[in-house]
């Protein structure tokens, strides 16, 4: 999809700053500002996710999610925001979250967040085998990407991998 021009672009960027400012009613209506045929572009749509889900408004965000996996299939983003929002969202839940993102695990094998989001899912569906192999791959990719630190710090302070944080240290 082709790129955005200014003004949008301003707009968009604008809207990127509010919501690093914590401000997600400027960043809303920084978006709003968009000319109406650009605010289904996928950088619109992903920016327009992230306000919705400081929200807390998880079916809206799962119909941007998945706008966004049909629009620019090959955005990793889309499909782990589709996964998380099922995750939240009323009548979704885990096995939701994880049917959405196993399926594309393999198309983005150097991203991180996919087998970490898969670790969190089947840990807390007490798949801790999987769980164990999914965090694993992450700290593969982590050390290739040069953020495994980062990523070990991470799941040894989130709570949905809780039942592996005292194997952490051999994975």
């Amino acid at each position: 999809m082709k790129k955005l021009e200014p003004p949008d672009s301003i707009h968009l960027k604008a809207a990127e700053g509010w919501l690093g400012l914590g401000d997600h009613v400027e960043a809303n209506e920084e978006l709003e500002n968009i000319t109406p045929q650009f605010r289904v572009h996928p950088d619109v749509l992903e920016i327009r996710w992230q306000i919705y889900a400081k929200e807390k408004k998880w079916e809206a965000c799962v119909d941007i999610a998945r706008a966004v996996t049909k629009l620019a299939p090959k955005r990793p983003s889309g499909w782990i925001h589709l996964a998380y929002s099922l995750r939240q969202a009323k009548g979704g839940g885990l096995q939701a979250a994880w049917d959405a993102l196993l399926p594309v695990a393999e198309k983005f094998p150097t991203v991180t967040t996919i087998p970490y989001n898969l670790a969190c899912y089947a840990a807390q569906m007490n798949r801790l085998d999987g769980a164990r192999d999914w965090l694993k791959r992450a700290f593969e990719i982590g050390k290739k990407t040069k953020c495994f630190d980062q990523v070990r710090l991470m799941a040894l302070d989130d709570p949905d991998l809780e039942p592996l944080w005292s194997q952490i240290g051999e994975l």
